[in-house]
């Protein structure tokens, strides 16, 4: 599987100009798109056989829960998906962004109720990486190959790493023991780094909730074995993200996507 960042999208910033949207809108606590919605899909993918997917993006208004939104927006993401995968063509860097009620822009609750389709024009893909800024300064090109330390050592304040091969006992926050590794990595490089902040934050897969805040209990167990070998706690914060931020829709297609993920990830805070 290829190494990944989690990095939020970073042509929603650099791009909006150039770059096409699409934005589908939802009934009050539903993930499913009403009749009319539906056909409008239909139309769009129907129109847009030669386009490419970039990302999809769900957002809620604010009634309910934090949690309960961030799950809804994320239903919503998955909903549009399901509908377009096999048949419109979709980047192998595709973002699925579940923004819940962060994403409600509009004071009408229900313009705010809505999943967005970014996408490029078949008369754009000829210069697709030039659209979407790759070689723009703010993002971090790292090798594979790469050891923690170099990623590290070439990622900017804000960037969010993947921790490699920290893996846990089912539903529990027990670390497996091939975990050791990586975590003295990552204890390795806190030792090396005095001036390092990070922030260390949780994913789990395959469910609709994360129910028993499993994915801030493995946060912060990843931060108990640094403290436990002598970095200060203050050099340290946590947060479990729940199934918010998916790399791949849940539920995933296959192992590997829930792999990818249930992830530890640190976002370095300072260096």
């Amino acid at each position: 599987m290829k190494f990944l960042f989690s990095i939020i999208f970073i042509g929603f910033v650099n791009f909006v100009s150039s770059q096409e949207e699409v934005v589908f809108y939802f009934e009050t606590n539903r993930f499913e798109l009403n009749k009319s919605e539906f056909i409008k899909l239909q139309q769009w993918i129907s129109a847009n056989k030669t386009s490419k997917i970039l990302a999809i993006t769900g957002a809620t208004d604010e009634v309910g829960t934090s949690g309960y939104n961030d799950t809804l927006s994320q239903k919503r993401v998955s909903y549009i998906f399901d509908q377009i995968k096999d048949k419109i063509k979709i980047r192998e860097d595709f973002k699925s962004i579940s923004l819940g009620e962060k994403g409600a822009t509009s004071d009408n609750k229900a313009q705010n109720r809505k999943a967005i389709i970014h996408y490029l024009l078949e008369k754009d893909l000829d210069k697709e990486n030039e659209i979407l800024g790759k070689q723009e300064e703010n993002e971090i090109v790292i090798p594979e190959n790469a050891t923690l330390e170099e990623k590290i050592k070439l990622a900017k304040v804000g960037t969010k790493v993947v921790l490699k091969n920290i893996n846990f006992y089912q539903n529990t926050f027990a670390t497996l023991p091939e975990s050791q590794g990586a975590l003295y990595d990552l204890l390795f490089v806190m030792q090396n780094n005095p001036n390092l902040k990070i922030e260390i934050q949780g994913h789990i897969c395959c469910i609709d909730k994360d129910h028993r805040n499993l994915s801030a209990d493995r946060a912060k167990q990843v931060k108990r074995f640094l403290v436990y070998n002598g970095i200060p706690q203050h050099r340290i914060s946590t947060k479990g993200f729940g199934v918010s931020q998916p790399l791949y829709p849940i539920p995933e297609a296959n192992e590997e996507q829930a792999a990818a993920n249930r992830r530890v990830a640190i976002e370095i805070l300072s260096k």
